[in-house]
């Protein structure tokens, strides 16, 4: 229940999960990190996690790093407008009764130390950027369902 969402009809306590990677390609500049649901009934998804340039010497985002009240993102990090309409992490919350959706965590290794976006930056716009610098991507996909 940390990472489900607290709205919508869901009672969790939307906590943004430890996330640790490694093995980034050569030229690697910054990460990026994005939380995406293709299952959302919305016929485009839905945009739960968008955080861009972290600095290419950072490997980890703690637990709780989404919360943009605790600071506990990088320097120069930047949480930008998810789907629920603020930045930040928004956790699991799919229609009760309907199947198990997947979140699909990604990390991205991109070729610019920054994108020349701020926190107003709308998901699709953060993702032209994120696949236009994108030197590789890992994806971890959770399910949640009620």
């Amino acid at each position: 229940m940390e990472q489900v969402y607290n709205g919508f009809g869901c009672k969790g306590k939307n906590i943004s999960p430890e996330l640790i990677w490694s093995d980034e390609p050569k030229g690697t500049k910054s990460f990026a990190v994005t939380v995406y649901d293709p299952d959302a009934p919305t016929g485009s998804g839905w945009w739960h996690w968008l955080v861009f340039n972290i600095p290419s010497s950072v490997h980890r985002l703690p637990r709780g790093a989404g919360d943009p009240s605790k600071n506990l993102l990088p320097k120069g990090a930047v949480q930008s407008v998810t789907d629920f309409g603020k930045p930040g992490f928004g956790g699991a919350c799919p229609p009760q009764g309907d199947r198990a959706h997947r979140y699909i965590f990604t990390v991205y290794a991109l070729d610019v130390p920054s994108l020349p976006l701020g926190p107003d930056a709308s998901p699709a716009l953060v993702g032209f950027m994120l696949q236009k610098h994108a030197l590789a991507k890992a994806s971890l996909i959770s399910y949640y369902g009620r």
